[in-house]
């Protein structure tokens, strides 16, 4: 029997709830109108079990949008600004959603099932409704749903000895951003080479979910000899990495230009998107503030910041601090950040105030680990 955690019948349980209460969550927050475990004890701990091992993640909040139909290859290219002409069934992109604005509204990874058939991976946000209500008036024959379909993530150096142990030697074929549909002990399921740690890693989307019991014990079960833990994204890896967390380091007044992801809005070609004049535009006239990579210099911080840190320069804010933490593998509080483009050059002085305290610190590259991604781009051996 599973703890009463209070937040009411409103907030949907993933198929792994019972599990990973079994298993030793203490603590869970809301993503996507669902419960997500983020508390398995020390986090600290947590992300040395993922560098040095491997982590299991209940991440059934990354809810799919689901697109089907005649039109979906093009409806799904009104959604983002990233060209998707050359993506192949079975790969997996990064894309961003923009309003008409230019505003992002989400940055989820998108699958390629076939033809014309799509998922969006999301981030904490309600594409699903946005999608709806674009395609009523598109003029496209399509079908949006939220399919029965939670992953989880596997993720850490070990993970593919696990994934090798539970699917045989051909899963060390499965490229960076790539897919398979495929079963487990009758489980189906669609695994993908992708994950919110920027470790080597997987996702396996459940599709029955009456069997999520049955998967989180199969992988937690094969895991033991290789040190598998029950965790949470680790807040101290993916800042390291640079990823964004959607509502913390991007919202809906953000356009992808300010965050650095040019490489995702392709402006060039006859595609039809949605913010694409906003887009042309604000390339044109350019953008006043940029993300940053900010070191804070400070006794390690306590935890991640829970409200958007002002940054000063000359008792002047410039900007505000998104997302810190401590990097116990660095030794350095990192950050990332929102400033002013007059202080975004790398290795300018900036103060920072925490609260009652100011503290001095420096704008640097991001992202501050393995920046060219070769940890999780790795090639597998059989």
């Amino acid at each position: 029997m599973s703890k009463d955690f209070g937040f009411g019948t409103q907030i949907r349980k993933s198929p792994f709830f019972n599990s990973t209460v079994r298993w030793g969550a203490k603590a869970f927050s809301v993503y996507n109108h669902m419960y997500i475990p983020r508390d398995f004890g020390d986090p600290e701990q947590n992300f040395w079990n993922l560098i040095n091992n491997a982590i299991l993640c209940d991440v059934a909040v990354e809810r799919q949008v689901e697109i089907t139909g005649p039109d979906a290859a093009k409806f799904t290219q009104l959604l983002t600004p990233r060209d998707l002409s050359n993506l192949s069934v079975g790969q997996c992109k990064y894309v961003i959603i923009t309003n008409n604005e230019g505003g992002l509204l989400n940055d989820p990874v998108l699958l390629k099932l076939a033809e014309n058939h799509f998922w969006l991976s999301l981030g904490d946000s309600d594409i699903l409704l946005w999608a709806q209500g674009v395609a009523i008036n598109s003029g496209l024959n399509v079908s949006i749903k939220e399919p029965d379909v939670s992953p989880l993530q596997l993720q850490g150096p070990k993970s593919i000895d696990i994934m090798k142990k539970l699917f045989g030697n051909k899963i060390t074929k499965l490229k960076y951003y790539w897919l398979i549909q495929t079963e487990l002990k009758g489980i189906p399921l669609v695994v993908s080479r992708t994950g919110w740690s920027t470790e080597l890693g997987f996702e396996l989307f459940l599709r029955d979910s009456s069997k999520g019991d049955q998967l989180w014990e199969l992988i937690m079960e094969v895991g033991k000899e290789y040190n598998l833990k029950p965790g949470h994204t680790s807040t101290i890896r993916r800042i390291e990495g640079g990823m964004l967390s959607y509502h913390a380091d991007a919202d809906i007044n953000t356009n992808p230009f300010e965050l650095g992801l040019d490489r995702l809005i392709n402006l060039d070609n006859d595609n039809k998107f949605i913010g694409k004049e906003a887009l042309l535009k604000i390339r044109k006239v350019g953008v006043t503030r940029k993300q940053v990579g900010i070191i804070i210099n400070s006794d390690p911080l306590k935890g991640p910041n829970t409200i958007f840190w002002p940054i000063i320069v000359n008792d002047e804010k410039v900007g505000h601090i998104t997302s810190a933490v401590f990097s116990p593998r660095l030794k350095k509080n990192i950050a990332l950040g929102m400033i002013s483009n007059n202080y975004s050059a790398i290795g300018t002085d900036i103060k920072i105030k925490i609260n009652e305290s100011t503290h001095n610190g420096q704008i640097v590259k991001k992202p501050f680990y393995d920046a060219d991604k070769s940890i999780p781009k790795k090639k597998l051996s059989v």
